[in-house]
């Protein structure tokens, strides 16, 4: 055992001998293989000098200002490496190589190349330009494979988000002369990627149709070719998550969730599977709703009554924000301008209620320091400030600072408008700042369209709504179709003498052809001046008084003759008046407007009452009266009902009737279902032996008119397009007795028809807001007619801009 344990002891002795030996005889081996100056050469101790090589566009002056050292420095090779790092940095080299050499220090540099051309191949569906605005590469900048692998994910993300996932894009250099390349873009764009269906699991509550209603991608089919929203976006997904939850949480789910959202492309790579996994939970109803407040200026019970929240209804987290801002504002009324309105919301999910408590935290009574201006680059301060409600001084109220940014946007000369409060000079100081963002207040348009009534239309118009910055407006309008001519220039100016009012001049010229349905032609050529206030906050007051030139024109009858024969015709009372004449017209008009929108009303009604008299100098004498209105009112969201009328009576005094250019011709878009002048008096032929219309002749409009209409508007399932249905009754009659005639010819009966007769028709329109603009389709059938209307059951309107 012994003998054993020497043994190999003494064996680990001699390998280990054996080892360090062979390390020994090693070391001459190899440093004969290393190249004698390479063992003679040491990093110098001071940089003597710096030289630069290989650069073509950049000065060796640029070059040096990248180093981390300077001549007389001491050579570190830290700094030469931070050196480096810094010039690849800068983008503008491909290879940076620094050799110290014996401290004359050589740069050598390979410069990047400069981007000549940047070409796209193969792209049709996008644009060159909107993919140029996306990337960075550009003629004249630096090119670097970095920067071409980023525009290339780009112009991929691009792609996919126009619904074209098999989109590849392969980028080519052509190297040019003087270091510069042409970098194109070789792109397939492949077939556009649509959402073949839209799944959702774990809904029990509402069907995938009633979700699908609420997200904005939506799923293909042939009817969608104007939209994009059939293509498959994965930031539009996220948006869809969102408006999902909203849903839910607005109809009493609190505790609602998506749990995930899926897309999965097909085998053929053409469409997509969206599937939404939900967690609906339980329906939730609010429970106790209090405020809990210290400022003594407001009175809990009546904080607690405008909270627009009842115990009982069903939970909706929308409402809670609705709610602060009615505290803020009725806080803000009395004079807090910072109070702090915090929701603290509780849920019980044992009987499935959720209490709710606003915490209404004091805040100091303040006062307007001042009000600061900011952003109108155009619009003059003062423009902006009579608009106000609240002046430096005042206390501050929230209410009429809303009001006052809604009378601002009301004003259109901006894209956006803010009104913030900001910390003044005192803690019951506040400054006001008014941020606005100016718009193109200028307009140069030309449209063109079709119409089945009037065929052809063309308009040009130059219109300027804030002329000098002083908000005064300036347009020329010059409209032409096949039955009408018009040319006007207005000018308003709406603080006229620096006091509310609104005076404005127009000019005007026009020419209309009621040839086919009244057998006259008429021209205008005359102004009018007007002058308006308001009476209240939703009320206004309009005065006015117009001097026109007027003629009458009868080119299709021998009037000369008519009116030589002393036996009376149908057509001697038209004759008559041919000629010309002029009218000096004194009016006025109240209008009231309670819409909650003025674009898009969902409720209130507006009212307009006028009264032109015509006889204060000049050959024409009459009173016209008119009354319109109409009430909207919401029925659910995006459905709009609507009921309207119009009452207009015209007579003539001083011993005057009035005259055929002064009478109500109704139809076409007047009255649906009609033609132009396609309802009241008119020309008719009847046999004397059976009393049958054997024939009809001109209408000749009436004094009285009256209009009802009754709408329901709703969007369709296709976007972009809206539809309604229509109840309209109304009548036109009245003539004066002198233009009233009946003459009988063997048992032909010649007359004119004036019986008031009530008509009726139903309908529905039809809206698609195009590519090539607004078009409008009505169906309308007559319910109640009379035999010698003049009926037209499909009207179309279309217009555009270019």
């Amino acid at each position: 055992m012994i003998n054993s344990l020497l043994i190999s002891s003494m064996w680990r002795y001699v390998l280990t001998l054996a080892f360090i030996i062979g390390g020994i005889l090693a070391i001459p081996s190899y440093a004969q293989d290393v190249p004698p100056e390479a063992a003679l050469v040491e990093p110098p101790s001071i940089v003597q000098s710096i030289q630069v090589r290989g650069n073509q566009r950049i000065e060796p002056n640029t070059i040096a200002s990248y180093l981390l050292f300077a001549p007389g420095d001491p050579y570190s090779p830290e700094r030469v490496d931070l050196s480096i790092k810094t010039m690849f940095a800068t983008g503008l080299f491909s290879d940076v190589v620094i050799d110290p050499r014996d401290g004359n220090v050589l740069i050598t540099v390979v410069e990047n190349p400069i981007i000549n051309r940047v070409i796209f191949e193969g792209n049709s569906a996008l644009k060159a330009d909107k993919i140029t605005d996306e990337i960075d590469a550009e003629p004249r900048s630096i090119f670097t494979r970095s920067a071409v692998q980023s525009d290339l994910q780009r112009i991929i993300e691009l792609y996919r988000q126009s619904g074209r996932f098999a989109a590849t894009v392969t980028p080519k250099v052509v190297q040019q002369p003087q270091n510069r390349v042409d970098l194109i873009f070789e792109i397939s764009e492949g077939p556009v990627t649509g959402v073949k269906r839209i799944n959702f699991i774990g809904n029990k509550e509402f069907s995938d149709r009633d979700l699908r209603k609420q997200i904005v991608t939506a799923e293909s089919s042939w009817y969608n070719f104007f939209s994009s929203n059939d293509n498959y976006d994965p930031g539009r997904l996220e948006f869809d998550r969102e408006q999902v939850r909203t849903f839910y949480t607005d109809r009493g789910f609190a505790d609602f969730r998506v749990v995930s959202a899926v897309a999965e492309l097909t085998p053929d790579q053409e469409d997509f599977y969206i599937t939404f996994t939900v967690d609906e939970g339980v329906e939730y109803k609010w429970g106790e709703v209090t405020v809990e407040t210290e400022l003594d200026t407001l009175n809990k019970d009546f904080l607690e009554a405008v909270v627009p929240i009842d115990s009982g209804d069903i939970y909706k987290a929308s409402e809670v924000e609705s709610a602060i801002e009615i505290l803020s504002s009725v806080a803000g009324t009395s004079g807090f301008a910072f109070v702090d309105i915090q929701p603290e919301i509780r849920r019980n999910r044992e009987d499935q209620t959720v209490d709710l408590t606003f915490n209404v935290v004091e805040g100091p009574r303040v006062y307007i320091e001042r009000i600061d201006i900011v952003g109108n680059t155009t619009t003059l301060d003062h423009v902006i400030r009579r608009e106000l409600e609240l002046v430096e001084g005042d206390a501050f109220n929230q209410v009429l600072l809303n009001i006052s940014r809604n009378r601002v946007r009301s004003l259109r000369f901006f894209e956006t408008v803010d009104i913030t409060e900001g910390a003044g000079s005192a803690p019951d100081r506040a400054v006001v700042a008014v941020r606005v963002a100016e718009q193109a207040t200028g307009e140069l348009a030309f449209s063109a369209g079709f119409s089945s009534v009037d065929n052809f239309l063309i308009n040009f118009s130059i219109v300027q709504r804030n002329l000098r910055g002083r908000g005064q407006s300036l347009s020329l309008n010059i409209n032409s179709s096949s039955r009408t001519r018009q040319v006007s220039v207005n000018f308003a100016e709406p603080r006229f003498l620096n006091r509310n009012l609104t005076a404005s001049i127009n000019g005007f010229t026009t020419r209309t052809d009621f040839l086919d349905e009244a057998g006259f032609r008429q021209s205008n050529t005359g102004f009018q001046i007007g002058l308006a206030f308001p009476l209240t906050e939703r009320s206004q007051f309009q005065a006015r008084y117009a001097l026109r030139q007027e003629d009458v024109d009868v080119p299709g009858l021998d009037c000369a003759a008519i009116i030589a024969n002393p036996v009376q015709s149908i057509n001697s009372s038209l004759c008559l008046q041919q000629g010309g004449r002029v009218s000096s017209i004194l009016g006025y008009t109240i209008a009231w407007d309670r819409r909650n929108d003025p674009i898009t009303p969902t409720r209130g009604w507006d009212l307009r009452v006028s009264q032109d008299l015509a006889g204060l100098g000049g050959d024409v004498k009459y009173l016209r009266s008119d009354v319109r209105g109409t009430l909207y009112r919401g029925i659910f969201p995006s459905v709009v009902a609507t009921a309207s009328f119009i009452g207009s009576y015209i007579q003539g005094w001083g011993g005057e009737e009035v005259q055929v250019n002064d009478r109500f011709f109704r139809g076409s878009n007047d009255f649906r279902g009609f033609d132009t002048a396609g309802i009241g008096p008119r020309v008719v032929q009847r046999d004397a032996v059976t009393g049958e219309i054997i024939a009809t002749g001109n209408a000749v409009g009436g004094n009285l008119v009256a209009l009802a209409e009754a709408e329901l508007s709703f969007p369709l399932p296709v976007p972009t397009l809206d539809a309604s249905l229509f109840l309209e009754a109304g009548t036109v009659g009245l003539l004066d007795e002198e233009f009233e005639f009946q003459s009988v010819d063997g048992i032909i009966i010649t007359e004119t028809v004036d019986d008031l007769s009530l008509r009726v028709t139903a309908g529905a329109s039809v809206f698609w807001e195009s590519p090539f603009g607004p078009i409008r389709f009505d169906f309308a059938i007559p319910i109640r007619e009379v035999d010698f209307d003049d009926r037209e059951s499909f009207q179309f309107t279309t217009r555009t801009r270019f």
